[in-house]
């Protein structure tokens, strides 16, 4: 897919096109299975999401993190930013239902999918205008990936194996990088076990076209500050 006809893929394009690549994640609970809304509803963690100036809003509905479809449709109810269904998508009607409950992008798992699979659900997320979101643990998953030019392709950092109960290895993202991008991806991104700005400026800082964080935005009191201090240690890096 070439740079001008993205435009109809809003995910993609609204991640590429900003400052601050951040995709926001709403999600219940943590792996351990541990609340995280704090007694918040989901309306005002998406709120405060976009007063922190999110691109686009990841939607946990897998309900080992205590999501639902239900969850996306409410988040679509609230927000025009675009939105990830993050889930174990294996079937082209869950791509279906993703684009009727309001998600612009899915996620598509490569460590779950043969890669017959993975090619006949990248090409049904395109023909449905959803960006496939393909997360990865290893350069040999890259090569089941089907037209990652057209693709965010993200590096997981967390074992989806132990369902990302660990802390997670980002030198498994900066191993990986320099692959990822050589498929000709236009999003790289790094995803899961980001803990802080200075982690999340450090890997944008690497050459990562975005990143994808959940735990460490909820757990803050204040997303924009969290982003503050992303922009200010960019700055400092860029000085250095």
């Amino acid at each position: 897919m070439t740079k001008q006809n993205r435009t109809g893929f809003p995910f993609l394009e609204a991640l590429l096109a900003s400052p601050t690549p951040v995709v926001m994640e709403v999600k219940r609970r943590d792996a351990h299975g541990y609340d995280l809304l704090g007694g918040r509803t989901p309306a005002a963690i998406v709120g405060a999401y976009e007063t922190a100036g999110a691109p686009c809003i990841s939607v946990v509905t897998g309900r080992w993190f205590g999501g639902s479809p239900a969850l996306l449709r409410d988040v679509a109810a609230m927000t025009d930013l675009p939105l990830l269904q993050k889930d174990f998508i294996t079937r082209k009607d869950q791509i279906r239902a993703a684009k009727e409950l309001g998600a612009s992008a899915v996620l598509l798992t490569a460590a779950l999918l043969p890669e017959s699979s993975m090619r006949t659900l990248v090409t049904e997320c395109l023909l449905a205008g959803l960006t496939p979101f393909v997360e990865i643990t290893s350069e040999a998953e890259l090569e089941g990936v089907h037209h990652p030019e057209e693709c965010v392709i993200a590096v997981n950092n967390k074992d989806i194996k132990t369902r990302e109960r660990d802390a997670g290895d980002l030198h498994r993202s900066l191993d990986l990088l320099p692959a990822v991008r050589a498929t000709g991806t236009p999003a790289p991104v790094s995803a899961s076990g980001i803990n802080g700005p200075a982690t999340a400026a450090n890997l944008l800082d690497a050459g990562f076209a975005g990143l994808l964080v959940g735990t460490s935005l909820l757990r803050t009191r204040s997303p924009i500050a969290w982003m503050d201090a992303v922009a200010g240690a960019r700055r400092d890096l860029a000085i250095r």
